[in-house]
């Protein structure tokens, strides 16, 4: 339009006039050009996003799985990775912060090839899934990752399972999609709770296994949404291939394996039964009751048993009453796993020297004993679910058989 009202006001009337005419007509038509062109057409190319999972390790840390932002340049550059999971052990102070649930994690940014390195040597398997970000989105994510990565912005408090290394990555995804992530997996929910992700996950370790299911309190069962589920970083991946971008479209563009996984894979996840651990609960305390004549054999099942009650119980109540770990407090365990116990030690000793505990034992015996069985009530009448009945089935047993036998009047001169 602009061009044509030129055309009609610049009539020939001396001999160049045709050429001068020409020239602005193609100038009209360059302005013309860049007024339409839009307003980002100069900014730089929009950066391609990934996500890199990486399978379960081998060392307890490494049981949960890992992942990390990538931030490929489009202009062919190396691409980044944005790792939230650092930590310093050297840090004075890490090992008593560790315990008390105050640790400290860092993002650091770093070439994917060396970041993928230390996975490669260890045998773990690592895939990226490609995001179709729009390039507003995408920009705006490599900034906020370049300035969280800065040394003065990178600490962070840790929490296994509110503000981990999936946490943070599915966080920053959200912020640059504008809570679109969220909103799309907060209200569907496949059951799971934060117990049953850590118990399947911990389950090739005992003792890991063994510290998260007598550990983790009421607050560890609660059925968690696609959202919060995604503390694991191999269910994050899952939730991000149901998500859709702002156009509509499937947030993953593109998966890409880039290592193979060598070690055995992730835990599959299974019903757990009760049933299993009653019968073992019963079976002791038959024991208990087939050992009743006999002293030392007595003393030699009580020991163990409550030296194992109360130096748990003693761990339970530090991270109830002394600790940060919210996951553990309010765990109704500590009526199984009473410090008390630690008082009948001394009774267990003389049972083992074939003598009789002094007059206090018994009375001390059936308070621990009554204890235990206020763990059954509480767990059917509590508002706060705790899935604990298979502990309430294999402990309650043997503190009811060791009271029946060992609280009884003529112990003394029945027992050898």
């Amino acid at each position: 339009m602009i061009a044509l009202r030129l055309s009609r006001l610049l009539r020939p009337t001396f001999p160049f006039a045709g050429l001068l005419a020409c020239a602005l007509l193609c100038l009209a038509a360059g302005v013309a050009r860049a007024a339409a062109s839009p307003a980002d057409a100069a900014a730089p190319r929009a950066p391609r996003i990934g996500v890199v999972t990486m399978q379960p390790g081998e060392v307890f840390f490494e049981r949960f799985g890992h992942d990390a932002l990538v931030v490929a340049d489009p202009d062919g550059g190396p691409a980044i990775s944005y790792n939230f999971g650092f930590f310093d052990p050297s840090e004075p102070g890490f090992i008593g912060n560790f315990v008390r649930g105050r640790m400290m994690y860092y993002l650091v940014a770093l070439p994917l090839d060396e970041d993928l390195a230390q996975y490669r040597d260890a045998g773990r398997g690592a895939s990226i899934q490609w995001l179709d970000l729009p390039p507003r989105q995408a920009r705006a994510l490599a900034d906020d990752l370049a300035e969280r990565s800065r040394p003065e912005n990178a600490r962070y408090r840790y929490d296994y399972f509110t503000a981990n290394c999936s946490t943070m990555v599915r966080d920053a995804l959200d912020r640059a999609m504008d809570g679109s992530l969220q909103s799309q997996l907060a209200g569907r929910s496949r059951g799971n709770s934060y117990r049953s992700e850590a118990v399947r996950l911990a389950s090739p370790s005992p003792w890991m296994w063994l510290g998260f299911d007598l550990g983790l309190g009421p607050w560890a069962d609660q059925p968690l949404s696609r959202w919060q589920e995604a503390f694991v970083p191999m269910r994050l991946a899952d939730g991000l291939r149901e998500v859709r971008n702002a156009a509509g479209r499937p947030l993953v563009q593109s998966e890409q394996e880039l290592l193979p996984q060598r070690l055995a894979p992730e835990p599959a996840e299974y019903d757990r039964t009760w049933w299993p651990w009653l019968l073992t609960g019963l079976a002791l305390a038959g024991a208990v009751f087939a050992a009743r004549r006999h002293r030392r054999a007595l003393g030699g099942v009580a020991l163990p048993f409550w030296l194992f009650c109360g130096v748990a119980g003693l761990l339970l109540a530090y991270l109830w009453g002394w600790s940060e770990h919210r996951a553990a407090w309010g765990n109704r365990n500590l009526l199984l796993l009473s410090p008390l116990a630690l008082a009948l030690l001394p009774g267990a000793w003389q049972l083992l020297r074939g003598r009789q505990p002094g007059r206090a034992f018994g009375w001390l015996l059936w308070t621990v004993a009554a204890i235990a069985t206020l763990s059954l009530p509480l767990h059917w009448l509590s508002l706060q679910a705790q899935f604990n009945m298979q502990w309430i089935v294999l402990l309650l047993p043997v503190h009811l058989a060791l009271a029946l036998v060992l609280g009884r009047r003529g112990l003394a001169t029945t027992a050898r």
